[in-house]
């Protein structure tokens, strides 16, 4: 089975990656630091080194076992393109998610820079929707070298938002995310990328 999620706009994790460390003031408050603490106090497997960055090459090949379509958020507890992944490990998750055609995988970096770099050595599966993380105008460039790859399906987590494309809003900020909602202006907002086409997608974190 794969890892179910409470993240809004995916239905499932996959983690060949763990831990990273803070590349911009996004990093600051990261849940994924938070919680491998806790998975490592509870003696969880892929936790034992913690936050640390940590390649699992057991957990590879776990989407070709999950037979039922989903979409599946790639390294939410890590970064793919950390410079401390080498390519090679790199390349094969992407042979992963193309020979497991019949997942929609997500792939979210604040690594804007090596994410163009490798750009031209990856085979870019139609079934891959690659995302940066842009907290703040100062990150902008991230989207530009996002724009320059090959990747199929583009989206984008940002504030403030940029307008005219599909919207997801993902929550309120807080600790009671629940109580808090999903409504804005009067509605949740739960678009996604249409299909057919090379796409950009936005979801959006209130701040806390």
């Amino acid at each position: 089975m794969a890892n179910r999620s409470a993240i809004e706009w995916t239905e499932s994790t996959w983690n060949p990656v763990t831990g990273c460390t803070k590349t911009s003031p996004g990093c600051k408050h990261c849940y994924a630091e938070r919680m491998a603490s806790r998975l490592q106090a509870m003696g969880q497997r892929n936790y034992k080194n913690g936050f640390r960055l940590s390649l699992h090459e057991h957990a590879l090949e776990l989407p070709l076992l999950w037979k039922q379509p989903q979409i599946v958020f790639v390294n939410s507890m890590s970064d793919l393109f950390h410079e401390g992944v080498p390519l090679s490990f790199i390349l094969r998750t992407f042979d992963i998610m193309h020979r497991a055609s019949w997942h929609t995988f997500q792939v979210l970096t604040k690594r804007s820079e090596r994410l163009l770099e490798l750009d031209p050595e990856i085979d870019w599966p139609s079934n891959v929707w690659m995302g940066v993380s842009v907290e703040s105008e100062d990150y902008f460039h991230r989207i530009e070298q996002l724009n320059q790859t090959g990747a199929s399906v583009k989206f984008l987590s940002l504030e403030p938002l940029e307008a005219g494309v599909p919207f997801f809003f993902k929550q309120w900020g807080g600790v009671r995310r629940k109580r808090a909602g999903r409504h804005l202006e009067g509605r949740t907002w739960d678009q996604l990328p249409g299909q057919g086409r090379v796409k950009q997608f936005d979801f959006l974190a209130a701040p806390t």
